[in-house]
């Protein structure tokens, strides 16, 4: 059975760190990346890296404060977040997908992924 599930939301304050952690299980992925879905909007992309961790990618939102890593011996992937604003309060999501493109577009893409974890809330307070 495939799954994927989240751990190390919680309440966080503004401009402090946070690590989210996703494990693996089920099968081997090509492609994991985190999602996030603040109250009332649409999920956004935040996150993505490829098997061998040389292909990643981040949201203009998030870039150079977030860092998404994998340990495929685990099968764990990884978000550490720095830096955190209000506005990156919402409920992160683990997926994963069969993906090996070279393009960063296809890895913020939703239907790239074939399976995705239940989500964990992080809320960033001011």
């Amino acid at each position: 059975q495939v799954q994927l599930v989240e751990s190390g939301g919680g309440l966080v304050q503004a401009g402090g760190s946070h690590r989210l952690s996703c494990a693996a299980s089920g099968r081997t992925f090509s492609s994991y990346a985190w999602f996030r879905q603040a109250p009332g909007k649409e999920r956004e992309f935040v996150a993505a890296i490829s098997w061998s961790g040389r292909r990643i990618y981040y949201a203009d939102s998030v870039k150079g404060r977030n860092t998404i890593s994998r340990d495929n011996a685990k099968n764990m992937v990884y978000l550490q977040m720095n830096s955190l604003k209000p506005e990156d309060t919402a409920v992160y999501y683990c997926a994963a997908g069969p993906l090996t493109s070279y393009s960063g577009t296809d890895y913020s893409r939703e239907s790239a992924y074939d399976s995705w974890g239940q989500g964990t809330q992080v809320t960033v307070s001011s």
